[in-house]
C-alpha cells in the first residue's frame, strides 16, 4: 500500500486501514473500541503509562496526550490484515510538535490491532520512546501530564 494522503487524526487512519472490518456506525475515535478494550504501550518508559483498561480509561487518557503533543498530520504506510480479518498490523507516521517545547514529534508507529464484533478489542501501540521524551521535554514532564504526578 503506498503512503496515504495526509490524514488529520488516528480515527481517520483506523477508518482507512480497517475499512469495512470495523464498525461503520462509529462517529469518533472512542466509538471504534470495545467497552473492555486493552490499549497497550509496550515501549513506554517504566514511569510512563503501560496500558489502559477499558474505553473509559482510554477516553480519560486522550486529552492528556493532546496537552503534550500537537498532531499536524498522519500518513498510513502499510496495512497487513489477517485472513480471518480479526487482526491487523498498521504502519503509519505522524508529524507533530511538543506543545510545551516546540520540539518536533515526527514518529513512526507499528500498531497491532485485534478486532471483535467489528470493534477494536486490543490495541498494541509500538513507537520510539526517545522521540516522545525529546518532544515533551523529558520523562518527568511526560509522566506528570499523563499520570497527574
Amino acid at each position: 500500500m503506498p503512503s496515504s494522503p495526509e490524514l488529520s487524526s488516528l480515527y481517520d487512519v483506523l477508518r482507512l486501514a480497517l475499512g469495512d472490518n470495523i464498525s461503520n456506525t462509529a462517529k469518533n475515535f472512542i466509538d471504534l473500541f470495545a467497552e473492555d478494550v486493552l490499549f497497550e504501550f509496550p515501549y513506554a518508559p517504566p514511569e510512563g503509562v503501560q496500558a489502559l483498561h477499558g474505553k473509559t480509561e482510554l477516553a480519560e487518557y486522550l486529552p492528556k496526550v493532546g496537552k503534550l503533543i500537537s498532531i499536524e498530520s498522519l500518513s498510513l504506510n502499510r496495512v497487513i490484515l489477517s485472513e480471518d480479518k480479526t487482526s491487523a498490523v498498521l504502519e503509519f507516521t505522524c508529524k507533530g510538535v511538543g506543545t510545551e517545547t516546540d520540539f518536533r514529534y515526527d514518529q513512526t508507529y507499528i500498531s497491532v490491532v485485534d478486532i471483535t464484533n467489528k470493534l477494536i478489542s486490543r490495541y498494541r501501540d509500538y513507537w520510539n520512546p526517545l522521540i516522545v521524551l525529546s518532544a515533551t521535554g523529558g520523562l518527568e514532564s511526560m509522566s506528570k501530564t499523563l499520570k497527574g504526578n
